[in-house]
């Protein structure tokens, strides 16, 4: 369906819908997909049973694909499907009757943000045109522990171009090579970025589970706006090598999924050290099997710090006022309310501003050899040059701040990273310590708001800054819905406490299991006449 199309289906629609708006509408007819919401668990006893074959799983979820972004919604949430997924699939598919089983995702259907390098047929290109053809010359550490873990990487997700770091205007999902990526709960709102496709793809069983990337809140936001489990874990605990950076202080890859449990398998399959990224260092000794955290009485007994944020509004309030309720009455102690200390984390997009030019040159050198940018400048240039494709709705502004910083050895940067860092650090290790909390919970984010090709993305508010800083985990789980539109409840905490995150967020969905299947309305579910029903 094209875009005139789409608004005249939906015009059309329109004279036939009820004064509640869109529910019951039949503006589009959706097929019935056999694996709508299934588990890794799922998908592994199938396969286990002989019910169905990797081949298959792949089959069906590049239809689904294909239906979502060519034939339906138009969603825009997948870049591409690997050309080899199917081959790959019929190797497994011939270990596991030979019964050897590469690991927990054996035979698992992935997609992985295109800004994962792969050397494969598949392009790695952070959403630029710039980068098309720009053949990687080995695996990410990410995809190596994918594939070691035997997943199918089925295909590269659109995302918020150059991981939204090019404009202070820039529209969350869009990128030159994939268009606007929308949100499946509601088509006209926005998936948030920029780990954009990932989300929309794991919300709306594209795959099994997807891969996203975070600097600050391109993994929880999109989830919390498309209703999925997110996990941020602590920087280090999962290698950046062969992905497309914005900042070496804040990156890091996580999974994004539909349960809590799918994503606690993923985790486990990425966790680990890499000597390509001194980050890890200490990874090997705080990876662990997060399957073992997955206890429904996790609650019990825990000590929760609840951060009151002021961006949410009264109907996303009534929604935190009921989690707390539950978590309450699921055994935990509630420390209500704690904040922050004054003065913020001012500053710190100076530190990414420093640091994307560098790191972004460093991975073009390593990663990109045959690209036909090798700077930050050329990168510039390439965007003027393709203005009409590139910059179309908005310009580049950050990465025109970034080229006019100097190296890495100013003092400037040098102490405003420390300073910022350490502040974002003493803050949560402060407010854990006094009050010895287990963890911090907090909105994640306000209802995604309508996709402005016009302005550019709307300040919602967030909980992500101080985690990303800090480089702490940080998870995220459906908390219900604000006419149709998901929002997520926070649970984040000091270094290397994914397990201890991941246990409470599980006992909290365990006892709401408030998500359901997204609606692909045209828009959300608001009362045209504004009157309550």
């Amino acid at each position: 369906m094209d875009r005139r199309s789409f608004v005249e289906t939906t015009g059309a629609s329109l004279g036939a819908v009820s004064a509640r708006g869109w529910r019951g509408a039949s503006w589009l007819q959706v097929p019935e997909f056999p694996l709508e919401g299934r588990s890794v668990e799922d998908l592994r006893q199938l396969l286990v049973d002989r019910r169905t074959t990797a081949q298959r799983l792949v089959e069906q979820y590049t239809a689904r694909i294909t239906w979502l972004d060519d034939t339906g919604p138009e969603l825009g949430h997948v870049l591409e499907v690997n050309p080899d997924a199917r081959a790959i699939a019929a190797q497994l598919d011939g270990e596991l009757r030979a019964h050897r089983v590469r690991g927990p995702l054996h035979g698992i259907p992935v997609l992985i943000k295109d800004n994962i390098a792969t050397a494969d047929h598949m392009q790695t290109t952070a959403g630029s045109l710039a980068l098309v053809d720009a053949r990687p010359p080995r695996d990410a550490f990410v995809a190596r522990k994918l594939r070691e873990a035997g997943a199918v990487i089925l295909g590269k997700t659109n995302l918020s171009e150059w991981a939204n770091y090019r404009s202070t205007h820039s529209v969350s999902g869009w990128s030159g090579r994939g268009g606007q990526c929308r949100n499946p709960n509601a088509l006209d709102r926005t998936p948030s970025g920029s780990s954009s496709g990932s989300a929309a793809a794991a919300a709306a069983s594209s795959c099994a589970v997807a891969i996203g990337t975070e600097t600050n809140g391109s993994i929880v936001s999109p989830s919390s706006a498309c209703g999925c489990v997110g996990i941020k874990p602590t920087v280090g605990l999962v290698s950046r090598s062969g992905i497309i950076p914005i900042s070496h202080s804040q990156d890091t890859a996580g999974p994004i999924a539909r349960t809590v449990a799918d994503a606690a398998v993923l985790l486990a399959a990425l966790a680990g050290s890499d000597p390509d990224d001194a980050a890890t260092a200490e990874a090997d000794q705080h990876a662990a099997d997060y399957t073992r955290a997955l206890d429904p009485d996790g609650l019990r007994g825990a000590r929760l710090g609840v951060m009151r944020p002021t961006f949410a509004g009264s109907k996303v309030d009534a929604l935190y006022a009921a989690a707390l309720a539950v978590l309450a009455a699921q055994g935990a102690v509630l420390v209500d309310p704690v904040s922050f200390p004054p003065g913020g984390l001012q500053g710190s997009g100076d530190v990414l501003s420093f640091e994307f030019k560098a790191d972004v040159e460093r991975y073009l050198a390593d990663w990109a050899p045959t690209a036909p940018v090798r700077t930050l400048a050329d990168l510039i240039a390439f965007n003027q040059r393709e203005a009409a494709v590139e910059m179309p709705y908005f310009a580049q502004e950050l990465f025109e701040q970034s080229q006019a910083r100097g190296p890495l050895t100013t003092p400037e940067y040098v102490a405003g990273r420390d300073r910022v860092q350490r502040a974002a650090r003493e803050a949560i290790d402060g407010l854990c310590d006094a009050n010895h909390l287990d963890a911090i919970v907090s909105i994640t984010g306000g209802p995604a708001r309508p996709i402005d090709l016009v302005s550019g993305d709307a300040g919602g508010g967030g909980s992500s800054t101080y985690p990303a800083v800090a480089g702490y985990p940080h998870v995220t789980v459906p908390m219900g819905y604000v006419f149709g539109l998901p929002v997520g409840i926070s649970f984040f905490g000091k270094a290397w406490t994914e397990a201890t995150l991941i246990k409470l967020a599980f006992a909290y969905e365990q006892a709401t299991r408030l998500r359901h299947a997204p609606a692909l309305a045209p828009t959300a579910d608001v009362p045209w006449d504004g009157k309550a029903q």
